[in-house]
């Protein structure tokens, strides 16, 4: 059965709208998030992650104002899969911290700010999910104060896997206490599930569980021995997590071994 808010916008933030695409999985959770941004009747529009190469999907985000700017919060091809088809159907230029990713522009770089459709966009470089990985400060007229674009560095339910050997976890912690020092109640926009009410609170718990996963790790290689390898401490510290994701667990547990070895 199809998920009731595919295919339909939805208001979540005075300046952001979401579009829900319909691919839901065990890593995607209901489906990527994909943003759209603006003043409303600015006359134009940003988006933020356009997702898969799904054309139903795409020509609905399409469908409207025109848009001024596409952004990618990183790599994985549920968020910039179908930017190729995306840029066609609407000439937009693509920013992205990945250079082979940007068409038309600059590789982001911490700080920089993309102005357009009354709003601003400032980058924050959050490595860790993937080296590549960008968050976003919004800010614009009509919001209480800023609101972050997490991708998948924050999701709006569970928690995200370090894609090693891309994703790395020290540079993951590091971002998220980054967030952690962001103003209580900047609400998260991410890239999959719900949107949160205060990103400084859900990093600080995300802190507390990556401590929380390390020393887990810690005490299963004690039990297996220092030259346990990945999947055998995946057998241990998640043994009671569905074994669908444990090939998603091992990537985050090389990272842990990566960080403790380190």
């Amino acid at each position: 059965m199809s998920h009731p808010l595919y295919g339909s916008m939805r208001s979540v933030h005075p300046l952001a709208s979401v579009l829900l695409q319909d691919n839901p999985g065990p890593m995607t959770l209901d489906g990527t998030n994909t943003w759209v941004i603006s003043v409303p009747d600015s006359g134009q529009r940003i988006v933020v992650d356009p997702g898969e190469d799904d054309g139903s999907h795409l020509e609905a985000l399409a469908d409207g104002v025109p848009v001024a700017a596409i952004v990618l919060t990183h790599r994985h091809p549920d968020h910039a899969g179908g930017v190729g088809r995306f840029v066609e159907l609407t000439g937009a230029p693509v920013y992205a911290a990945d250079p082979a990713l940007t068409i038309g522009t600059d590789p982001l770089t911490d700080g920089t700010v993309i102005t357009a459709a009354g709003v601003e966009l400032e980058v924050m470089a959050t490595p860790g999910h993937t080296s590549d990985s960008t968050s976003l400060l919004l800010t614009g007229p009509g919001a209480d104060g800023p609101a972050l674009l997490s991708g998948d560095t924050i999701l709006g339910r569970g928690t995200t896997v370090i894609a090693h050997p891309d994703g790395a976890l020290g540079p993951y912690l590091d971002s998220l206490r980054r967030i952690a020092e962001l103003p209580a109640g900047t609400p998260v926009l991410p890239g999959h599930g719900p949107e949160l009410p205060d990103a400084a609170e859900i990093a600080n718990a995300y802190l507390a569980h990556r401590e929380q996963r390390l020393d887990q790790v810690r005490a299963a290689l004690e039990q297996l021995g220092p030259d346990a390898g990945p999947r055998d401490v995946v057998e241990v510290v998640y043994a009671d997590v569905d074994t669908s994701l444990w090939d998603a667990a091992e990537l985050s547990v090389r990272a842990q071994l990566d960080h403790l070895r380190g």
